[in-house]
């Protein structure tokens, strides 16, 4: 599909002189993007599979709590963050693009894009099945993880709610050209803020062809990231059903109404906003956790093969971190995690 465009940047990469500024690589077409499955908004807002029969899953036999963690890290949302707090925030992302990659991912030019890479890898596995909501919210704690302990980042982390700005994202000061730059793009590459002319080596899809961060922007979409939306994915009392809800619901609406690398399953990482989007989604299974304490030492739902979750069903980040099990990340303030939400 690409043939012509990548045998273009053979031709082009064979002699650069040293005294000449590289052109940033090009936008891909929007159609190369593919969307994320969404779930019609009607099924969301009116109950879908909830009007189903599903047992509230209940703590599994000889279930513990382990101990709370002792310093609980807060993330907080986007808008309560000071200006200072932002900036270190996307400092911390800079750094890592700057670094080396690990090397035990063949695809990544930084240790940035070591984190793209594993999700490119594991998107069969963690998309369209139950593992989605806690792969992620492990994944995502990994990301945090490597700001920190690589990039001397100590700041609160962000999360973007999503529901305050639902079909008028492009009024976020995170969409600004102090921050993460424009989102109404039409498929053109950023060009603004911390990350204008960004290149991207890692998709679309499971191929790898160097890009710009590119970004379509339609408001018709991030409507679905509504209060109304989550609230009718939280309303579900089975984990499977939420989050099958959650996937296709404010997951994928904030993906595809961002667009272009953010719309596409496989290599949305690349756009430094995954991160507070992907906090949002994890913040959302929070509060459906909240609401029940059982939610905390219980999983229901099957994996990409039909095999059925448990609370000792491994989660695999290929080496970001090391494996844990189900049980060791419901609950976020307990000691592997360690972090709660503001609101």
């Amino acid at each position: 599909m690409h043939l012509s465009f990548v045998s273009a940047l053979l031709v082009l990469g064979g002699s650069v002189s040293a005294s000449v500024t590289p052109r940033a690589a090009p936008a891909l077409p929007v159609p190369d993007y593919a969307k994320i499955k969404a779930l019609p908004l009607d099924e969301i807002l009116n109950g879908g599979n909830r009007n189903k029969i599903f047992a509230e899953p209940q703590a599994e036999p000889g279930f513990s709590i382990a101990a709370t963690c002792a310093n609980v890290q807060t993330r907080v949302e986007w808008d309560n963050l000071s200006a200072s707090d932002r900036t270190a925030f996307l400092d911390a992302i800079v750094c890592l693009q700057g670094r080396r990659p690990s090397g035990r991912y063949a695809q990544a030019r930084s240790r940035y894009e070591d984190f793209v890479a594993v999700h490119q890898n594991l998107t069969p596995n963690v998309h369209g099945n139950s593992k989605f909501l806690v792969w992620h919210r492990y994944f995502l704690w990994a990301f945090e993880k490597a700001l920190r302990d690589e990039c001397g980042f100590n700041r609160p982390f962000p999360w973007f709610d999503e529901t305050r700005y639902a079909g008028r994202f492009s009024q976020s000061s995170i969409f600004s050209g102090q921050y993460l730059g424009a989102i109404g793009l039409g498929g053109r590459c950023v060009t603004d803020g911390r990350f204008a002319n960004l290149q991207c080596n890692i998709g679309p899809g499971s191929s790898n062809v160097p890009h710009c961060l590119n970004r379509d922007g339609q408001a018709s979409i991030t409507a679905g990231t509504s209060a109304a939306v989550v609230n009718g994915c939280n309303a579900r009392g089975s984990y499977s059903d939420m989050a099958g809800c959650s996937e296709g619901g404010a997951h994928a609406n904030g993906h595809n109404g961002i667009g272009a690398v953010m719309s596409d399953m496989f290599s949305s990482p690349s756009d430094p906003v995954f991160w507070l989007h992907h906090a949002f989604i994890d913040r959302n299974f929070r509060i459906w956790q909240n609401a029940d304490s059982n939610r905390v030492r219980s999983i229901n739902g099957n994996d990409r093969f039909g095999t059925p979750l448990t609370l000792d069903t491994s989660i695999n980040i290929q080496g970001l971190q090391p494996d844990v099990r189900i049980r060791d990340i419901l609950d976020t303030t307990e000691t592997t995690l360690c972090y709660r939400y503001n609101y």
